[in-house]
Parts: structure tokens; C-alpha cells; sequence
């Protein structure tokens, strides 16, 4: 086995975060500093170029957002189906365009192509819903305007290829960063009635707000 300058062997990441933790001296953001430098290495095998390259830009500031990012896709309450599929639905929806290329190139190498493509057309039409039906919901008190019809195409809704009920949840997480009360209470419905329970989906909505957060930043760079 490989052996350090001295001839000590090399420590496993629980006796190394162990030591940071109980360093004399250190302040609470130093061992938080050295966890997180004890992990990166580990969660970068987990993760490929894409993924690496935008967390690679995040400035000292978002570190907390660079350990979501690596944290949020990688849950166990969701399937991996269900976290590129929210991902990519997500990227698209927060509007950063090396986000997104980012993030679809990673999806595609972890998911089937149908399941990206869902990701895509679930972000595209919740951008074109949110608006529609947040503005139904801010002018609920003149019913008139509930009877008037959308007139918008949705056909890729029940065409676009992917798992129903993932894509009815990579909706709910796109709707969330755009605000549409009504959208997210709609489709949160579908998701439960569908069998998905309040841990999943709020798994979904971890993936929005860091994507989101993410995007936010690289775009303030």
C-alpha cells in the first residue's frame, strides 16, 4: 500500500475529517473549510467534466452552494431518472446557458436520451404555463377570466417521451423557480396522487433552489 513521506500509511476520510473536526484551535469555518477539501476529491469520482467545470467557477462565497450542487444530485429519494430529469427541467427554467449545456451533457451520460428530453420540454413549457396561470391566479377575484381559453399548444405534454410521473415532478421543481403557486399546487397533486411522497418532492424542489441559486451566481460573475 501506498505510504506517505514519513512511511505512515495514508488515513482513510473518516480519520481525516475526524482530526479536522477536533483540531485545537480552529474555528467552526476552518474545520468546515477542511471537511470540505477532505470531500471534494471524493465527490468530484461522482461527477463528471460537465458538472466539475461549473462548480470549478464558483467563487469562495458560494462554496455552500458548491457542495449542494455535488449533494442535491446525488439523493437517494429520488431515482436518477428523476434527478437529471428535475435537473435539466430546472436549468433551463433558472435561464443560464453554460448551466444548462452543463447540466444536459451530464444528464445524458447518466440517464436514457428520452429522460433528458422530457428534462427539456418540461422546462420549456412550464416557462410559457407559469406566466399563463400565474396570471390566472393574481386575477382570481374577476372569474371572467377563467373562462376565457388558453390558446396555447401543450401537445409535449402528454407526448414528450419520459416517465409520466417524473416529468409531472420535473415540472413542479421548474415551477417552483418561477413562482406559479397554481402550477406547483397542480402538479404537486399529480406527483401524490401518483404515488410520490413529500420526501421526494421535496428533494425535487433541493435540486430547484441550487440549480437556481447556481445559476444566479455564475451569471453575477
Amino acid at each position: 500500500r501506498r505510504r506517505g513521506p514519513e512511511g505512515a500509511e495514508p488515513r482513510c476520510a473518516g480519520e481525516q475529517i475526524g482530526t479536522a473536526i477536533h483540531q485545537p484551535g480552529a474555528s467552526v469555518d476552518g474545520r468546515e473549510r477542511r471537511i470540505s477539501d477532505i470531500l471534494e476529491p471524493r465527490r468530484r469520482i461522482l461527477l463528471s467534466m460537465p458538472i466539475q467545470s461549473i462548480l470549478d467557477q464558483l467563487p469562495d462565497y458560494a462554496r455552500d452552494l458548491k457542495v449542494n450542487l455535488q449533494n442535491v444530485l446525488q439523493q437517494q429519494e429520488l431515482t436518477p431518472q428523476q434527478t437529471w430529469m428535475c435537473a435539466v427541467a430546472c436549468a433551463i427554467a433558472s435561464r443560464q446557458t453554460e448551466l444548462t449545456h452543463a447540466i444536459a451533457e451530464e444528464a445524458a451520460a447518466k440517464v436514457a436520451p428520452e429522460a433528458v428530453q422530457a428534462g427539456r420540454t418540461a422546462g420549456a413549457l412550464m416557462g410559457m404555463n407559469n406566466v399563463f396561470y400565474r396570471f390566472r391566479h393574481f386575477i382570481q377575484a374577476k372569474p371572467e377570466y377563467a373562462q376565457v381559453p388558453a390558446r396555447l399548444r401543450m401537445q409535449a405534454i402528454r407526448s414528450h417521451g419520459g416517465d409520466p410521473v417524473d416529468f409531472e415532478l420535473a415540472c413542479l421543481a421548474a415551477s417552483t423557480i418561477k413562482g406559479c403557486e397554481a402550477c406547483v399546487l397542480a402538479h404537486e397533486q399529480v406527483v401524490r396522487e401518483k404515488g410520490l411522497d413529500e420526501n421526494q418532492v421535496t428533494a425535487a424542489v433541493r435540486i430547484a433552489a441550487t440549480v437556481h441559486a447556481v445559476a444566479t451566481v455564475l451569471d453575477a460573475l
